[in-house]
């Protein structure tokens, strides 16, 4: 029996449908990521409410407007059978992919990268291992994918495809009332995607989920997709920002022109080798050393025993912060000392702009520069930025393959890290010194595996990445067993620094900022006076400066960050942006920033940012220093000027 319902009234109730699944996936989001968002207060649940509809409300609109218009034409057609099948047909399938699909894989997606899933992941998803990664994450949580069907059958039989479409209005009325209702819902779709209907409401962005909570993770927890990806497609691109201060008041507070003092006697350092050791996931929390505090009741004291006995023979950074998230955040800061903070410094286009980042800078000194990567040629942008950086020579899989066989792939990303490890010592063996290289480790990211030999011979750990920690460590560990004695090792600085912090954390301290920042760090010149610990705030970016600065370099260059050594400033602090704000972290708060004013201001200890201390502390200098940061970046992106003149 066919049951008749009005246009409007059928696409009002296909719509409220979609409210339900995205409130839905929602509900399935903080689920899967409450060790992460933590416990939301009762006095903010209406708050995140009211917001989340807002982005779902554009979310929808995104995805459904071509569903609105052929749902409310004025025309006679839409009442035909095969104008609804096509309705049908784009509800059901366009829906499944851009609401359930993309809002479940953000939900994963988000555990391991504490960010949406936005343009940036489409353009930068070029692993030629995507599918089986794909495959192994929809295995691994089953569950979501039985959510995701459960859903979308939901939407195909909440659509009532059998209900008959009618309307109650006939002749030239037809016409004129379609229209009106037309007309107003094409108004109100407006209205929707921008927020409002002011004449002061801006088109909606990402940005404006602070506006319903201070907190980072729950106001990345009421976003929706499509709204993030539609909203940073070409976002790269663009720049726009605040104009703080002149720009002789600018360069007064801040300027990444930096200028050696020259000097004729030469450093400790100087003519060195160098070696860095960019590890995958090495977060603080890994390390006994760095956060005992983690292990005091613990059996297991920490899982880098290795790195923890080098870093007492190292100068060791005690609280060094990653700049992003993500591994592609990482490379820019610690060659060329270039933050990323909305989009990564990677992926814009402005980055193809001349830099002098510290492989140039040494390439030019004679150093032979190389870059190492288990991962196959080309894959994840890596290789193609190294080249920007001044880097001549890259290693990938297909190097170490055409040596030493295919046996060694993990299945998933590249090389396993103790083969590729070594591989590397091989070339640096038959290098002419001096030299610069680089490794970037694979093996501790997900699917957290290790080779079948050495199963059960590290500590599982608490979570599923420490014995993959624990195997790094120790592949390091027979690098530096086996290539310690030789003259070139003796004469290099290694250079120890994480790209991020992990996707698994045991403890509640490393689930939201600035302990979602702190990674391994640290310095070791062999037979050199360059041993101590570091308590001060370092960042990613201080590396290059400091680097040069160690090694005599008296080469003006550009640089965000400073030399530790020679350039002391009143409070240091890490500067990163996340969840759409800027954050700095000095060494007793964390500081929220939304490009207008302070938002927030929490202690270290105050891990669920519970107590806002704004009105408590004075935060006016480093509020002048973030604006003059974040002013001087896009400054210089906007005019593609990397280099000191």
């Amino acid at each position: 029996m066919k049951i008749f319902k009005t246009h409007l009234a059928l696409l009002i109730w296909r719509i409220i449908l979609l409210y339900v699944v995205l409130m839905l996936c929602r509900l399935l989001f903080y689920l899967y990521n409450s060790t992460l968002i933590g416990e939301i207060p009762f006095e903010e649940w209406w708050s995140l409410v009211c917001g989340s509809l807002k982005f779902d409300t554009v979310s929808i609109l995104y995805a459904n407007a071509l569903f609105i218009i052929l749902s409310l034409i004025p025309l006679r057609v839409r009442e035909s059978r095969w104008w609804r099948r096509i309705k049908a047909w784009y509800y059901v399938v366009v829906n499944a992919v851009l609401i359930v699909a993309a809002n479940l894989a953000d939900t994963i997606y988000f555990h391991y990268t504490q960010k949406r899933f936005t343009a940036d992941e489409i353009f930068f998803a070029d692993n030629d291992n995507s599918a089986m990664l794909v495959l192994k994450f929809a295995a691994e949580n089953w569950y979501i994918v039985l959510f995701g069907i459960a859903f979308i059958v939901m939407l195909a039989a909440g659509y009532w495809r059998k209900t008959r479409e009618w309307s109650m209005l006939n002749g030239v009325w037809y016409y004129l009332g379609s229209t009106v209702i037309f007309v107003a819902a094409l108004g109100l779709c407006v209205g929707g995607v921008r927020g409002g209907f002011t004449k002061m409401t801006r088109p909606i962005t990402m940005s404006n989920a602070t506006l319903y909570t201070a907190d980072n993770m729950r106001a990345a927890m009421i976003l929706s997709n499509p709204f993030c990806i539609l909203r940073t497609i070409g976002s790269s691109g663009k720049i726009s920002y605040e104009k703080y201060f002149s720009e002789e008041e600018l360069n007064e507070i801040f300027t990444p022109e930096h200028r050696p003092a020259l000097t004729e006697e030469p450093t400790e350092l100087e003519g060195r080798n160098v070696v860095v050791f960019v590890m995958e996931s090495f977060s603080a929390e890994h390390s006994a050393l760095l956060r005992p505090d983690l292990y005091e009741d613990k059996e297991q004291k920490g899982y880098t025993p290795f790195m923890d006995s080098l870093m007492r023979q190292s100068y060791t950074f005690y609280n060094m912060y990653a700049n992003g998230r993500r591994s592609i955040q990482a490379l820019p800061a610690v060659w060329a000392s270039i933050p990323s903070y909305k989009n990564p410094f990677v992926l814009m286009p402005q980055s193809m702009a001349q830099t002098r980042a510290l492989p140039a800078i040494l390439r030019d000194k004679g150093y032979r520069t190389m870059f190492f990567c288990g991962s196959d040629h080309g894959s994840m942008g890596f290789g193609a930025f190294a080249r920007t950086t001044g880097i001549e020579h890259l290693y990938s899989r297909q190097d170490y393959e055409a040596r030493h066989g295919k046996g060694d792939f993990d299945g998933y990303w590249g090389i396993w890290d103790e083969k590729f490890i070594d591989f590397m010592g091989e070339e640096l063996q038959q290098s002419q010194a001096p030299f610069f290289a680089t490794i970037f480790t694979l093996t501790s990211h997900h699917p957290f595996v290790i080779p079948e030999e050495w199963e059960g011979k590290f500590p599982e750990g608490l979570t599923p990445n420490h014995k993959c920690v624990g195997y790094v460590d120790n592949a390091v560990g027979r690098f530096f067993e086996k290539y310690s004695e030789e003259e070139w090792f003796q004469n290099t600085i290694f250079v120890f620094v994480a790209d991020h912090v992990s996707s698994e954390q045991f403890s509640d301290v490393f689930r939201t900022s600035p302990g979602s920042y702190q990674v391994v760090g640290f310095i070791h010149a062999p037979n050199s006076s360059l041993v101590g610990e570091h308590r001060q705030v370092v960042s990613q970016v201080d590396l290059m400066p400091t680097l040069l600065g160690l090694m005599g370099n008296d080469e003006p260059y550009f640089a965000f960050g400073r030399d530790i050594f020679g350039e002391h400033d009143a409070e240091p602090i890490s500067v990163s942006y996340d969840n759409n704000m800027f954050q700095a972290i000095t060494a007793e708060h964390l500081i929220l920033f939304d490009e207008h004013q302070v938002v927030a201001v929490y202690a270290h200890d105050d891990i669920r940012h519970e107590h806002n201390l704004k009105n408590e502390i004075d935060t006016s200098s480093i509020e002048r220093r973030l604006k003059a940061n974040i002013q001087s970046y896009y400054s210089h992106i906007e005019n593609k000027n990397y280099t000191i003149k």
